[in-house]
């Protein structure tokens, strides 16, 4: 079996967080970059399934920059077995459809029994590149999950909803995306990180996946305007004179708020 792992670069959760007012993109330099929690829990998914089936494969696939293959490498050091990596400066600014279409190509160029995605990422929080995915590669998606089970030719889970619990199912090949109910990740430990570095480490561009690059930059979602969020403002403080209820009432009114 081979389980294909999407993971992504990001700003720090705990750093700073910026957009460039000249490119209307993150600011990338703003914060540390790391590795996505949520495809570090991914990664968990597909190695623990590993650890109990000898044979199954577990490569990591990313579309990022070129600098950052050393995080990449984070899943290398976790136990993965390979890594591809997306590298094309046509790809500055991609958009949600775009980056699904070219991780769906990459998938596809290294071929998969299931893929593991996180259900979004802290820094994008689009939540629906695993279900682009799905639909481009023309097979069953199993999104949003809180508890997973991989078997030897389908992959089941729970799915958390406003009315309770759904439980569902896919066959291979499928597209399955987790929440952070899932268990945190293991840390990598000194044997890991060194055997990262011998691990097999692909680089690949639009060309090589068949992706025409000016297509790529065309017909995108662009940003037409940004503004830097104004300074928070004091709030109105009541003090009670024997009318506070009074006065919050009136101020809920004017707010539009009742």
């Amino acid at each position: 079996m081979k389980i294909i792992v999407l993971v992504k670069e990001v700003p720090d959760t705990y750093g700073d967080r910026k957009l460039s007012l000249e490119t209307g993109l993150a600011d990338r330099a703003a914060s540390e970059s790391v590795l996505d929690e949520i495809g570090e829990r991914s990664i968990e998914v597909a190695l623990s399934h590993a650890d109990k089936n000898p044979g199954t494969e577990v490569v990591v696939v990313s579309m990022a920059p070129e600098g950052a293959a050393a995080t990449v490498r984070k899943g290398l050091a976790m136990g993965a077995g390979a890594a591809l990596q997306v590298v094309d400066e046509a790809l500055l600014g991609a958009d949600l459809v775009l980056t699904a279409e070219v991780l769906a190509a990459a998938v596809k160029r290294a071929g998969f029994d299931l893929v593991v995605a996180g259900n979004q990422s802290t820094d994008g929080s689009g939540g629906v590149v695993p279900a682009m995915m799905a639909e481009l590669l023309d097979v069953p998606a199993a999104l949003n999950l809180t508890t997973i089970e991989i078997a030897e030719g389908s992959v089941s889970g729970t799915r958390a909803t406003d009315a309770g619990v759904v439980e569902v199912t896919a066959a291979f090949p499928a597209v399955v995306s987790i929440t952070e109910a899932m268990p945190d990740a293991r840390f990598p430990n000194f044997k890991g990180i060194m055997a990262a570095k011998k691990k097999p480490f692909e680089t690949v561009s639009l060309a090589d996946l068949g992706v025409d690059a000016e297509d790529a930059s065309a017909a995108r979602s662009i940003v037409i305007g940004l503004s830097e969020k104004p300074p928070r403002e004091a709030g109105v403080k009541i003090v009670d004179e024997g009318d506070a209820g009074e006065k919050l009432a009136e101020y809920l009114i004017q707010n539009r708020l009742v």
